[in-house]
């Protein structure tokens, strides 16, 4: 029979193995759930071409599905290529413009270098998972710019545009916070990116709208004319699929499965969607006597956006109030975009841009962390703004002075589908 010091021994010495155990199940439950966002925040580029097209006129739905499609395709190669290594390039020394550049390779991104251990991340997921989750988040910031400017501009500007938006200037911001630079060390806090990428976006189709100008008979003699868009069934089925998305999108952030936080995050986001759907509904209805589903849309998108730069620290009851005034903030923005004669073809600057604001200053007012300062989020709010707006607005204005940014006003009348590309997005063939 063993005694007390044998069975000791033997419970000793299984406990490392134990804990290596403990430890890959963690990770391989973390990463399941990070793969699940990762494929959620993909599936919101579905969601953002039925927005687009939906609210789009039915002569340029082939034009608006091609960019759709090919943004994200353009933001993973290239956030591969470069944008993951600037966003994360690893200094030592938090900065605005730090790089370590050294030995830098498109072989720097291979399986030699990828750590797939618990030991990467705090065991939160994997190397991989860390690329491939960032880089649908880059894509995204692309996306908002397409809806803000379609139906007139070149789709070869469109795509040199997305090229260095997403491969430099997104990274770069992003690097300021989530990449350990200045931002971070100044205290700024944006969760899963109100501002690094929702207003960043929006900056960008801000740039966009102004450049290229509104599309033809949209403003005459002082009066907005509306353009029918091709399908408002396609719209509201690409909100939801941007709804369930987001559910990856600020869940995936918390970067890991934990339960508490994960479950928490996910409560808040759609208490703000909900608030936000309301603060639209509502907001519509005084100012345009009418019950308005395209800004009960939007304020569904304005509230999900409001909610991304602190989901995880705000309360059940400050995500509602935090929604709902993004509801009504972007009905507010888009009139006032009209009456500047700004036009964005699915009001992506009042959601992105406007709520993306607001939200990174609400955590400086709703934070349950007493440590977020509302002059910090102010300041935040400001340097990435100057600089995504200030770049966005110069690669249009070099493109526009060099190879133009919009498209014949003959081709603009009769639709792009035809010229760019064609073939029509609804056709309709009656047999002899």
């Amino acid at each position: 029979m063993m005694n007390f010091a044998t069975l000791l021994a033997q419970d000793l010495a299984a406990t490392p193995d134990l804990a290596l155990e403990i430890s890959q199940n963690l990770l391989t439950t973390n990463n399941v759930w990070m793969m699940l966002s990762t494929a959620l925040v993909f599936i919101m580029h579905l969601g953002f071409a039925g927005v687009e097209t939906g609210f789009g006129q039915a002569k340029n739905t082939v034009n608006i599905l091609f960019k759709n499609t090919i943004t994200p395709i353009i933001g993973i190669v290239s956030y591969a290529v470069v944008g993951f290594y600037l966003m994360y390039p690893g200094f030592d020394v938090p900065g605005w413009f730090s790089f370590d550049s050294a030995g830098w390779s498109m072989f720097w991104f291979s399986p030699e270098n990828a750590d797939v251990s618990a030991d990467y991340a705090s065991g939160g997921y994997t190397y991989w998972t860390d690329f491939l989750f960032q880089a649908m988040f880059a894509a995204t910031a692309a996306t908002i710019v397409s809806g803000a400017i379609a139906e007139r501009v070149k789709i070869s500007a469109y795509l040199i545009f997305t090229v260095i938006f997403v491969g430099l200037i997104y990274p770069l911001i992003g690097s300021w916070k989530w990449g350990g630079g200045a931002l971070n060390e100044m205290g700024f806090y944006d969760f899963a990116g109100s501002t690094l990428v929702h207003s960043v976006g929006g900056w960008g189709a801000l740039a966009g709208v102004i450049l290229v100008g509104p599309r033809i008979g949209k403003y005459i003699n002082g009066k907005t004319i509306e353009k029918p868009g091709a399908s408002v069934p396609l719209a509201v089925i690409g909100v939801f699929m941007l709804w369930l998305g987001w559910f990856g999108f600020n869940g995936g952030s918390v970067l890991s499965a934990d339960p508490a936080l994960v479950s928490m995050v996910l409560v808040t986001t759609s208490l703000g969607a909900c608030a936000g759907g309301l603060g639209g509904f509502f907001t519509a209805y005084f100012a345009f006597k009418r019950l308005d589903l395209g800004m009960l849309l939007n304020g569904i998108l304005a509230g999900l956006v409001g909610i991304t730069a602190g989901a995880d620290v705000f309360t059940p009851a400050s995500a509602l109030l935090i929604g709902f005034v993004a509801g009504i903030l972007v009905v507010l923005s888009a009139i006032l975009m009209d009456k500047f004669k700004l036009d964005d073809v699915v009001g992506a600057v009042s959601v992105h841009l406007t709520c993306g604001i607001w939200g990174t200053l609400a955590v400086g007012i709703f934070s349950t962390n007493p440590e977020h300062s509302f002059l910090t989020q102010l300041t935040g709010v400001a340097i990435c703004g100057a600089m995504a707006f200030g770049s966005a607005f110069l690669i249009f204005y070099i493109l526009k002075i060099t190879m133009g940014i919009r498209v014949s006003e003959e081709h603009e009348k009769s639709g792009l589908d035809s010229h760019e590309h064609g073939i029509r997005g609804y056709t309709i063939v009656y047999d002899e």
